[in-house]
């Protein structure tokens, strides 16, 4: 018996080129799966051949995993406490291993068994070849296709096979067999039966490593390209940057003649490639992203990573492109939501906005509409500044004495921990998840405690004008709002809502409808 594995393994090895430990693996595979048929349930088999002598041993063995995990898998699971019975020093995901009858090893079983071998020793192959193609660092291939299936096609590149997408082809390209095409290793995926190299020709890091080759103060690192979008195929934007003065960065990348914007371009099937300066300030960096349009002013929101742009209305189709194309790129390249609206309508948001932040001081500081307005014109936008801010610099405000002052701070910290007081009280019995969602503090989670929605279920079936109700008035007024079915909500409280909670109560919601569709 010994004699035939040894046979075997020194036929397989020269027949494949490969090495004999690859064809022992693969020969230990094939026994442990022969000597499983013997068992009725999805036993662990080990077999362990000898190297020198042929000699092949075969256990069944145990898997120990924690005692609180439970048994997953019986037939090959043990619990820790079960396993220290046998081997007292024994240690979680050890095994336990029983030796048991090993199968027969003639020359019907070695002709039964060779293609099991074989398929593993190909995947051996496979997956070396992947090891040494990946090793090389490259980002792109080219390569030749081979074959297509169902719409993909399939790239021969050296000794590797890629798969390119349909969905990953630039949108109207006609690929045919024996093409020479290039594309961007989007990534590897070893669950496949075929090619595991997945390829696109539409990812923006695409168009960024065809100006890398292309460009070659890029890979001498004098210049750098920060970021990339694509419309495959219509229109693209990347934005590059360096430190060297003596460098124009957006003319480098066109080259004398634009031969180099056009290389790229005619790679990528005449796609449109703007070039934009890439600024450590993000409002610039947007201004240089909504190109050709020219820009009266920004205003720039940290906390939801977005800027209003505003354009004249000459200059309003330019900025938001052809079915929103230009400023869906420019967000995408700099990573900011960009909001394109007219003067006209910037003036109208902000006066939304200051009446939305004048009715919060009346209501929750019980000023009237003269100091309210003190308050907005020197810049103060919510109760926790009003609190918390340096005294001097409220001292400045030359409508102010010290007294009113010290009144005003006083109340804007009572107001606050009047609400966060209430927010503990709500969040009594309230779900985890709703108070741990994404986004939710727990002042908000508080109130909607105090209005009886303690679920993920019931917050995301809130209406988003309720939940604006909720957030914007005091936990009481919530509370009628609530009882009267929100018959009673006034056109100011309405704007209030619009204007300062609308964006978060759907931002919110949409995350909380997210898990209550993955229960």
């Amino acid at each position: 018996m010994s004699r035939e594995v040894l046979l075997l393994v020194d036929a397989l090895a020269r027949e494949k080129n490969v090495d004999k430990d690859v064809v022992f693996g693969a020969l230990e595979h094939a026994l442990a799966q022969a000597t499983k048929k013997r068992y009725e349930g999805d036993v662990d088999i080990r077999v362990s051949i000898d190297r020198e002598t042929g000699q092949f041993e075969s256990f069944r063995r145990w898997h120990v995993v924690p005692d609180e995990a439970g048994l997953q898998l019986p037939d090959q699971e043990v619990l820790h406490f079960e396993a220290k019975e046998q081997i007292a020093d024994i240690d979680v995901d050890d095994y336990i291993e029983e030796p048991i009858e090993s199968v027969d090893f003639g020359r019907r079983f070695a002709q039964d068994t060779k293609q099991v071998v074989l398929q593993r020793i190909r995947d051996a192959e496979r997956e070396q070849i992947l090891m040494d193609f990946l090793e090389r660092g490259d980002s792109l291939v080219t390569g030749t296709i081979k074959r297509m299936e169902r719409g993909d096609a399939i790239v021969e590149s050296g000794k590797i096979e890629a798969r390119l997408p349909r969905d990953q082809m630039i949108p109207k390209e006609n690929l045919r067999i024996g093409d020479r095409v290039r594309a961007y290793i989007l990534r590897i995926d070893r669950n496949v039966r075929g090619p595991q190299v997945i390829l696109s020709r539409t990812a923006p890091e695409f168009i960024m490593k065809l100006f890398e080759l292309e460009v070659p103060e890029i890979e001498q690192g004098s210049l750098e390209v920060k970021s990339a979008a694509r419309d495959a195929g219509v229109r693209a934007k990347i934005a590059v940057f360096t430190n060297d003065k003596r460098i124009d960065p957006i003319g480098t990348c066109v080259g004398m003649r634009g031969s180099r914007v056009q290389a790229v371009t005619g790679e990528l099937g005449g796609e449109r490639v703007d070039i934009v300066l890439w600024s450590e300030d993000p409002a610039q960096f947007v201004i240089g992203a909504l190109a050709p349009a020219n820009v009266l002013s920004i205003v720039v929101d940290e906390d939801k990573h977005g800027m209003d742009v505003v354009v004249d209305e000459e200059n309003l189709a330019i900025a938001i492109g052809r079915s929103g194309q230009n400023v869906r790129l420019a967000s995408e390249l700099t990573g900011w939501k960009i909001n394109i609206m007219t003067a006209e309508e910037s003036a109208d948001k902000s006066a939304l906005e200051t009446a939305a932040i004048r009715l919060l001081f009346m209501d929750k500081l019980d000023v009237d509409q003269e100091v309210a307005d003190i308050l907005v014109e020197e810049g103060f936008t919510s109760l926790e500044e009003v609190a918390y801010v340096p005294i001097s610099e409220m001292l400045e405000i030359e409508s102010f004495d010290q007294e009113t002052v010290t009144e005003l701070r006083n109340r804007a910290r009572d107001v606050l921990v009047s609400e966060a007081i209430a927010s503990e009280e709500g969040l009594d019995g309230m779900e985890d998840g709703l108070v741990n969602l994404e986004g939710m503090d727990r002042i908000t989670a508080g109130k909607l405690g105090l209005v009886g929605i303690k679920a993920i279920k019931e917050f995301a079936d809130l209406a988003y004008d309720e939940f604006g109700a909720i957030l914007a008035l005091s936990a009481e007024r919530a509370r009628q709002l609530i009882e009267n079915e929100f018959v009673d909500v006034t056109d100011e409280e309405m704007k209030l809502i619009d204007a300062k909670y609308d964006e978060r109560a759907k931002t919110l919601q949409a995350k909380a409808w997210s898990l209550v569709e993955v229960k």
